[in-house]
């Protein structure tokens, strides 16, 4: 039968029944669990961490469960919790340190931007290795004001997870992102052209070819679509060389 819980027994709340050797174990499972947790979260990459570095991120995991264990469980040891929490926070200031100092050591730990989009094409075989897909990245530029793929000269998804974009000086005919064909309330979508001027877009990455490509009935060489459409002026831009656009259905 459990021995009743005697309240304000000191001997209990700050030391327990552990032999003072125990302190040194829990410095080696903090230690251990930290390091697995750190690669873990690396691996996940920055769609999982959002604006958080990948060490804020642990840390704000490890330091809520090792206070909150001690806040409710009457058999945790205050004294081990706040072992727990003086390592966790001496070695996340010890990685920082280490982020601050070497470049090395940041693109291991927190890793380094990836390229999504160039010259108004999303690089679908990048993006897969952060595990986005083309429909998630196009909502990510619309979240960030983008339109027209033809705006953007780049796109980077940082490693905390933020999209970085960069507008063309001159834009060009592109993919629109609008409106996106999954909206609840979006209506019937009517039949979009599938050139404009003699040039097609694939509807997936958005990559620009020769709209002869329709006809022999190719995929998109970048990313294998086979979904085509007419591509698009980003809004308030124009061809002059050509004036009106002439679609090709």
């Amino acid at each position: 039968m459990d021995q009743p819980v005697i309240p304000f027994d000191l001997a209990r709340m700050f030391i327990g029944d552990h032999p003072p050797l125990f302190y040194a174990e829990i410095l080696v499972r903090t230690l251990l669990i930290y390091v697995y947790a750190l690669l873990m979260i690396r691996w996940i990459g920055g769609r999982g961490v959002a604006q958080l570095s990948m060490v804020e991120f642990l840390l704000v995991i490890a330091l809520g469960s090792a206070v909150g264990d001690a806040m409710f469980y009457p058999d945790v040891p205050i004294l081990a919790a706040m072992a727990v929490i003086t390592t966790v926070v001496v070695f996340n200031k010890t990685l920082d340190r280490l982020i601050v100092r070497f470049d090395r050591a940041k693109d291991l730990i927190d890793g380094r931007p990836i390229m999504l989009v160039r010259d108004g094409r999303i690089l679908s075989d990048d993006a897969a290795q952060r595990d986005l897909g083309l429909a998630e990245i196009k909502a990510m530029l619309r979240l960030a004001g983008i339109a027209n793929l033809g705006e953007l000269r780049a796109a980077y998804l940082e490693a905390g997870g933020g999209l970085s974009v960069f507008r063309s000086r001159n834009p060009v005919q592109g993919l629109s992102l609008l409106p996106p064909d999954h909206l609840i309330n979006g209506g019937p979508i009517p039949d979009k052209a599938l050139a404009m001027d003699g040039q097609t877009c694939c509807g997936l990455c958005g990559a620009v070819e020769d709209a002869g490509i329709i006809a022999t009935a190719a995929p998109c060489p970048h990313c294998k679509g086979r979904a085509w459409q007419a591509p698009e002026w980003p809004e308030g831009e124009s061809d002059p060389a050509k004036g009106s656009a002439k679609p090709m259905e």
